[in-house]
């Protein structure tokens, strides 16, 4: 009895699975460094060259992937934002009272903002350009949203509960805590200069991280005007 055929199709480790692994972790080492590069230089300062050398690749490999150096800044902010979208949506507020899930997420963006410096800069650079390039990325258009929508649905449930005042705008939350929690990193040295204080310090951390949760509940629990 001759052998049976082996059926291939779906081999986790033929050739065209490993090109798009390889493609995938191209891309990323891609993103990874030109993150660095666009947070420590900006648009203007960033160099393509010296992106594909510390990734090992070329300028055309580069275009390849992002087209040119605005996509790929741009894939880097899309890439920036998504992050922390993603990190939100991990959050179970459901399962949380709206005073729990409040404080939930502001100390989710604290934590997340601390752990991504670059994010920080990437934002103030995107900002000293005047948003020229978010406000024309279309994956970025609608990405506000889902941040909006969570607090908002949290709003809502502290307030048919009587524990929310009711005259709160969720956008305004929103900035708030991510003012505190963007202040604290952008402004660290300046502040340090001044003050004498490092405010990422870990002595000031938690208490810091307590402040943000506690002023924000102390604003909607207070009544209304």
């Amino acid at each position: 009895m001759s052998p049976r055929a082996t059926d291939t199709s779906d081999d986790s480790s033929g050739p065209t699975v490993k090109r798009r692994r390889n493609s995938d972790l191209t891309r990323h080492n891609i993103l990874e460094v030109a993150t660095e590069e666009f947070a420590d230089k900006g648009f203007a300062g960033a160099r393509i060259d010296e992106i594909a050398e510390r990734t090992h690749t070329t300028k055309r490999m580069l275009y390849y992937y992002f087209t040119d150096k605005e996509g790929l800044y741009k894939a880097v902010l899309e890439r920036s934002y998504l992050r922390i979208r993603e990190r939100e949506r991990d959050v179970d507020v459901e399962g949380l009272g709206p005073v729990e899930a409040i404080r939930a997420i502001a100390s989710l963006t604290f934590d997340h903002h601390e752990e991504n410096p670059d994010f920080i800069r990437l934002v103030s650079t995107e900002n000293i350009l005047r948003g020229e390039h978010i406000s024309t990325s279309e994956a970025l258009s609608n990405l506000g949203n889902p941040a909006a929508e969570l607090l908002s649905n949290i709003l809502e449930r502290g307030q048919a509960d009587g524990v929310f005042r009711t005259d709160v705008d969720a956008l305004d939350v929103h900035m708030t805590i991510s003012s505190f929690c963007v202040f604290r990193l952008s402004n660290r040295y300046t502040f340090e200069a001044l003050f004498g204080r490092d405010l990422t310090d870990p002595e000031h951390r938690e208490r810091l991280r307590s402040m943000l949760g506690d002023m924000i509940i102390a604003y909607l629990t207070s009544p209304s005007r």
